[in-house]
């Protein structure tokens, strides 16, 4: 759909979870052509060592024809960051897409009770890692001349509150401040900045969230899933590919005129 993308350079954070957001990103841009690396949080007590999924993924990619690089980044960790944009840069010569995706949302508990540790990790890698990661290849992007895209996953939660998540909450709400100061500061350069607000998806951290929110209403999962599915217009919760669809089309020319928009992909449950 859009060629356009052919030959362009994604890096993509937080794609070590094969049935996650950041994988169905990855591939929705390995098929319209885009050069991937792939960026996920390491193993091992330095978090330098290679996730088994984001390899498969890098390898999946390849195997499809693509070119794609998997990189450990621990995003909370500066010297890791600039080492992925530099890793590549070296690689590919350049960066022309950012999706920032990494971001943590188990971290489920009532104010009264979250740590101020649950805080800090939650904020650090869903705001913090994202400032660090767009600071980083906005400099780049700039320095070879400007233009690029930087997409960030934010949620349903930068514009509606839920219960026992005030540190993910929290995050998302930033998250879109960030989204809309990075397009004014960096729109003169033509780097367009956006965000994409889904609501529910069930990947593996979305099936822990219907167990957890679930018996917090004390329902059962199923019974859970079908009131979701009954405030949602479109009659079910969202997919990874409504994301990655969307993702496309903002790293797109038929996005070119659009930045700083947080675009809510919820099948109209969230319309503000």
């Amino acid at each position: 759909m859009y060629p356009e993308l052919k030959g362009k350079t994604a890096i993509v954070t937080g794609a070590g979870r094969s049935a996650g957001l950041g994988a169905a990103m990855a591939r929705r841009l390995a098929a319209e052509g885009a050069r991937l690396v792939l960026a996920d949080l390491g193993t091992g007590p330095e978090r330098t060592g290679m996730p088994d999924e984001l390899a498969a993924l890098a390898a999946e990619l390849e195997a499809g024809g693509a070119d794609a690089v998997a990189v450990a980044c621990d995003m909370l960790v500066p010297a890791q960051v600039q080492a992925l944009v530099d890793a590549a840069i070296a690689r590919f010569g350049q960066v022309d897409i950012l999706v920032n995706n990494a971001g943590v949302g188990d971290i489920m508990k009532p104010i009264v009770e979250l740590s101020v540790q649950e805080w800090d990790t939650v904020l650090g890698v869903n705001l913090r890692g994202v400032f660090l990661a767009t600071q980083a290849v906005a400099r780049h992007m700039i320095a070879r001349g400007g233009s690029g895209r930087i997409v960030n996953i934010a949620s349903q939660a930068a514009k509606s509150a839920f219960p026992h998540a005030a540190a993910y909450t929290a995050s998302k709400h930033g998250l879109v401040g960030l989204t809309r100061v990075a397009a004014l500061e960096l729109g003169p350069h033509g780097i367009n900045v956006n965000a994409i607000c889904p609501n529910h998806v069930t990947t593996g951290l979305g099936a822990w969230q219907n167990e957890h929110f679930s018996q917090l209403a004390g329902q059962s999962v199923d019974e859970y899933l079908a009131d979701m599915r009954r405030r949602i217009p479109l009659g079910r919760p969202g997919l990874q590919e409504d994301t990655a669809n969307a993702c496309a089309f903002l790293c797109s020319d038929q996005s070119r005129y659009m930045t700083g928009e947080s675009m809510n992909v919820s099948g109209g449950e969230e319309y503000h």
